[in-house]
């Protein structure tokens, strides 16, 4: 049988990778996003194993929550770098400093 501790380093992994995306690839805005949404996902895995583990659903709900914000997140922001990509022609953070304040 699989146990908690095995869902936890899951977790861990994957927000491990996520963070080292992240602080490796700071260019691409899409790897950017994908990073965050694997850090969502490493979340949820969390809450969905402590739920079943405890045998209480206030987890599975949190998680519909946070895949509602997460899908949310990722139509906007695709949305955002296709309107940039049509502008600047270019998805590099550091060439698009025009959002600077």
């Amino acid at each position: 049988m699989i146990g908690l501790s095995d869902y936890l380093l899951l977790s861990a992994i994957l927000f491990a990778i996520s963070v080292a995306g992240i602080i490796i690839n700071r260019k691409n805005v899409i790897t950017l996003l994908m990073c965050i949404e694997l850090m969502l996902l490493a979340v949820n895995t969390n809450f969905i194993a402590f739920s079943h583990f405890l045998e209480d659903t206030a987890g599975q709900v949190f998680v519909f929550f946070i895949l509602t914000v997460a899908a949310a997140e990722a139509a906007i922001g695709l949305a955002i770098i296709v309107v940039l990509f049509r502008n600047r022609a270019t998805i590099d953070v550091e060439q698009l400093n025009q959002l600077k304040g």
